[in-house]
């Protein structure tokens, strides 16, 4: 077959992604405060963009002082005398003004001397970590320099958790010395404050905490060393037969055993608390509900008059023109894009409200199921933007804070017809679990069978699905025997 080559016309459709349009559907995605971000770094780029002033009715060569007008209480006048007003002079404003300038901000109070003030850097503090706990105590210890190496290195191999992930032989090889020396220091950094840190394994951490709470030959050691794995499995009437001891016996050590802290390091965890600020917030007004979204930091954006008035009048050369011109299509798509952001958020949002009306009245369970699709033909979008909308955004409803992807679950179907939400099962499963016998735990398929009594149609195969992501565990692992 011959080969040849030929040209020929073909139409095609295909979605071409603009910078622009990467650009809305990052910000349709972010959270407030990646918003607050990106809107803060645009600002210090582009000169065209700057944020409106909240004052606008200051007019030109008045002082704030002598616009803004108190008024006092009339118990203030209780004691009969009269107040005399001031006139926010020029002397007036030149007191405040060195007021003002000899203030300490950081204190709070007039400074003198600046040599007495405190700098910024004396101010601040953070928390202590494991190591820096743990390394303070080796400084304090009566250590030669070898031995501070070896423990320095042993310290630097503890995780978070408090659990040294290393072996002594490679202490031993890194540090240059004898594994009997890197086997006396880790023993003297496992007595260290918090008791248990420097373990290798969670049985050493445990008979560790034991050891020095003066239990050593005790029954809790002996469980501790060689009934751990039927602690586990709570098979305490063969940790009594083989230690040939009473049950109430092992029971007391165990209830000893489970007030020891399995991961020691984390009292010192470095981990940061991060507090979630609402999106949206719902608030009910008479029987109905009002969707308000959260714009608390998020500035006003325009453009600059400056610049436009500069570029109107022409007094610009055509390479500063063209740069104004860029920076002006920027500034105004960004201000166009987080419009559209906000109100596709607050369409989003109130859809939500009017499908989950009944959790917004009841609770858990009064949760609908509901799925992308139904929120995106109701306010005529895509199910893909319906999913960015919802990703990291939170609603502050009278039941709580919420995701938003709280909202959609799947759904069962009811003897009646109807059909309930998987979180409302969920919540139902766990509120069984919670009145159950602790001394005879129900089995996934006597919660199924009471769930059917509800009308509820579920498999015991799903309540175990269910139950798992709960984090609860099964009828034995439930089974208490104190």
């Amino acid at each position: 077959m011959a080969m040849e080559m030929r040209q020929q016309l073909k139409m095609t459709q295909q979605l071409v992604m603009t910078p622009q349009l990467q650009q809305a559907i990052k910000l349709l995605q972010m959270t407030r405060i990646e918003l607050q971000d990106v809107v803060r770094q645009e600002l210090e780029e582009n000169p065209i963009l700057e944020e409106s002033p909240e004052l606008d009715e200051v007019r030109d060569g008045e002082s704030l002082l002598e616009v803004v007008e108190v008024e006092l209480p009339d118990e203030n006048l209780a004691t009969g005398e009269a107040f005399q007003e001031v006139a926010a002079g020029e002397d007036t404003l030149r007191d405040w003004d060195s007021y003002l300038d000899g203030y300490n901000y950081t204190s709070g109070e007039q400074s003198g001397d600046e040599d007495d003030k405190l700098s910024f850097e004396n101010l601040l503090t953070r928390k202590g970590t494991l190591f820096d706990h743990l390394h303070w105590q080796l400084q304090m210890g009566n250590y030669s320099d070898e031995e501070q190496m070896v423990g320095e290195e042993i310290i630097g191999n503890i995780d978070d958790d408090g659990f040294f992930r290393s072996t002594v032989a490679d202490i031993a090889l890194v540090c240059e010395t004898s594994e009997e020396l890197a086997e006396t220091i880790l023993q003297r950094i496992q007595e260290f404050d918090p008791s248990g840190v420097g373990a290798r394994c969670l049985q050493e951490c445990l008979l560790i905490q034991a050891r020095s709470l003066g239990m050593a030959g005790s029954v809790v050691e002996s469980i501790l060393l060689r009934h751990l794995p039927d602690v586990e499995n709570r098979n305490y009437k063969q940790i009594a037969r083989s230690l040939k001891i009473d049950p109430e016996q092992v029971l007391a050590a165990i209830r000893i055993i489970a007030g020891f802290d399995p991961r020691p390091g984390r009292l010192y965890s470095s981990d940061e608390v991060h507090y979630i600020s609402p999106d949206i917030f719902v608030h009910k007004v008479g029987d109905d509900y009002v969707v308000m979204l959260n714009e608390e930091g998020l500035p006003n954006l325009r453009l600059s008059p400056y610049y436009l008035d500069a570029k109107a009048g022409g007094g610009m050369d055509a390479k500063t023109q063209e740069y104004v011109g860029d920076k002006k299509r920027a500034a105004e798509w960004l201000i166009k894009s987080i419009q559209q952001r906000q109100r596709t958020i607050f369409r989003v949002a109130k859809s939500i409200v009017k499908y989950q009306r009944e959790f917004l009245e009841q609770g858990v369970e009064g949760l609908r199921p509901l799925v992308l699709r139904d929120i995106a033909e109701d306010i005529g979008m895509h199910e893909s933007t319906i999913s960015r909308v919802t990703t990291n955004k939170y609603m502050q409803t009278p039941q709580g804070l919420f995701e938003l992807k709280y909202f959609f679950n799947s759904g069962l179907s009811t003897s009646d017809g109807d059909s309930v939400s998987s979180e409302s099962v969920k919540n139902r499963i766990k509120a069984i679990i919670d009145k159950e016998d602790s001394a005879k735990p129900l089995s996934d398929q006597k919660i199924a069978e009471m769930l059917s009594d509800e009308t509820v149609n579920i498999a015991r195969r799903t309540v175990t699905k269910y139950r798992e992501m709960l984090r609860i565990g099964s009828s034995s692992e439930r089974r208490r025997h104190f």
